[in-house]
């Protein structure tokens, strides 16, 4: 089956405008918020889990940003998000999609608290039937039913030493030159999973992420945003390539997990590609973040709703 996404390139603008100006009301809401995590929140999806005051997961939580292997970039706030964990810990997640479970997430600091799946349900109505949102009521309460964390030995937060001194590199390319060096050495088994994933990973995926998180480590999360969303519509447009559509195809389509990236690898994209869907759109046309009114910035608003926007 061939599956061309360019087609409507432009038909989920709307969904991509009001996701991003979503995700900066849900970072910088003021009242509390909870979410109770019991399964997988990956990518985009995250991004109604890390942010909120409280995020509480169990042993079935399942966490990763895989967008880079498919031909796309690290999304809905995570260039912000990832980008201020410590050393190079986002970069590690951002360019393999590895996986955190619940424990990890907590230790990480992507969560706050660990409750045993049991518990949840009970947690819940207790959450509910509290019908307050004082901050330290809703606090106590989860603190009730949470329980300290222990990471697992051959937890991949224990490789903390190996993981800065290889993601700590300028480039892709010096990135899986060292993770290869260091997977040669004894006890580093673990290293070869990893590697596989990143070979297979879109050239222009990787690279477009690694930029989106060095850069985010100096920018606001307005900042962050209004890049990711540039980035986004950029990679949707196929700016300078069609990885996404190719990236979807071979995972969710055909399911022959054999995507043909183009370029097919990272010597042969150049850097000054990777800029162009970093440029800066128009002023009308970026993200409006509504930074002194919260309702400013709509996507009603915009030239995108009340006029044809052309490439």
């Amino acid at each position: 089956m061939f599956y061309d996404g360019r087609k409507s390139k432009d038909s989920c603008l709307e969904v991509v405008y009001r996701m991003y100006w979503l995700c900066y009301h849900i970072h910088t809401y003021k009242k509390t918020q909870v979410a109770l995590v019991h399964g997988i929140s990956m990518g985009g999806g995250a991004s109604l889990m890390v942010p909120m005051k409280f995020s509480v997961v169990t042993e079935k939580t399942v966490f990763s940003t895989p967008e880079a292997s498919i031909g796309f970039h690290t999304d809905c706030g995570f260039s912000y998000i990832l980008s201020h964990l410590p050393g190079h810990l986002g970069e590690f997640l951002a360019l393999t999609g590895a996986r955190l479970n619940g424990k990890e997430l907590v230790a990480a600091g992507l969560a706050t608290h660990f409750v045993p799946s049991e518990k949840l349900p009970e947690l819940e109505k207790h959450l509910i039937s509290l019908n307050s949102g004082d901050k330290n009521a809703v606090k106590s309460a989860i603190e009730e039913f949470s329980v300290d964390v222990q990471l697992d030995e051959n937890s991949i937060l224990n490789k903390k030493s190996i993981i800065d001194e290889c993601f700590s590199k300028n480039n892709v390319a010096d990135i899986i030159k060292s993770f290869e060096s260091e997977a040669s050495k004894e006890g580093n088994g673990w290293i070869g999973a990893v590697l596989k994933g990143l070979r297979r990973s879109s050239p222009t995926g990787l690279k477009i992420t690694l930029k989106s998180i060095r850069e985010g480590r100096k920018q606001t999360l307005s900042e962050c945003l209004k890049k990711e969303f540039r980035l986004t519509m950029n990679v949707l447009r196929a700016t300078i390539s069609e990885d996404v559509y190719e990236g979807i195809r071979a995972l969710t389509i055909d399911k022959d997990n054999a995507p043909k990236w183009e370029p097919p690898s990272l010597d042969k994209l150049d850097d000054e590609d990777v800029d162009l869907v970093f440029q800066k759109f128009t002023e009308n046309l970026e993200l409006q973040i509504p930074e002194d009114n919260r309702w400013h910035g709509k996507y009603e608003s915009t030239p995108y709703a009340t006029s044809k926007v052309k490439d």
